[in-house]
């Protein structure tokens, strides 16, 4: 029997990140995100064939909801660059700090109205569940959104009374 380590036991260096994994700002993304790959924002997709494509650059959101689910996305993995980029420039805050410590656990889309690829308007409702310091909570809102030049943008949320 010899001694040291095993071909079992030798930790392997670490495996290198492709470029093509990185958002649009130059963070790199989970290597597995999600569920089974699955996108966070539980289209049902794949996350590079859903929220991925935008995070990396790759493409524009359609509707206002793809933007919706990206930006949950987004939130997820506390990609501010990405959420900058989406904000309407009328509407940006100056100032965008992301808590690491808040989890958002699931997004459910209660209702949309218009935001589709030919409009120039949307509202997308939703419920964002998260835990936060061992406390679970839901954030509702419904979310307006604008499409100025073949591109869709954040603008601001009216919260339930």
């Amino acid at each position: 029997m010899t001694k040291g380590p095993s071909a079992y036991s030798r930790k392997r260096p670490p495996r290198r990140r492709d470029a093509a994994r990185t958002t649009a700002e130059g963070a790199p993304l989970p290597e597995n995100p999600g569920t089974a790959g699955n996108c966070f924002c539980l289209s049902g997709e794949a996350y590079t064939d859903c929220c991925g494509r935008f995070h990396s650059g790759g493409a524009d959101a359609a509707t206002a909801e793809q933007l919706m689910r990206s930006r949950y996305s987004a939130f997820v993995l506390l990609d501010a660059g990405y959420l900058r980029k989406t904000w309407h420039p009328d509407t940006v805050p100056a100032d965008l700090e992301l808590d690491p410590a808040m989890e958002w656990r699931r997004l459910d889309i209660l209702a949309t109205h218009r935001g589709g690829p030919l409009d120039t308007e949307g509202t997308v409702e939703f419920k964002a569940h998260f835990r936060h310091d061992a406390e679970r909570g839901v954030h509702h809102e419904t979310s307006r959104f604008v499409r100025e030049n073949r591109r869709w943008y954040y603008v601001d949320a009216v919260l339930p009374a």
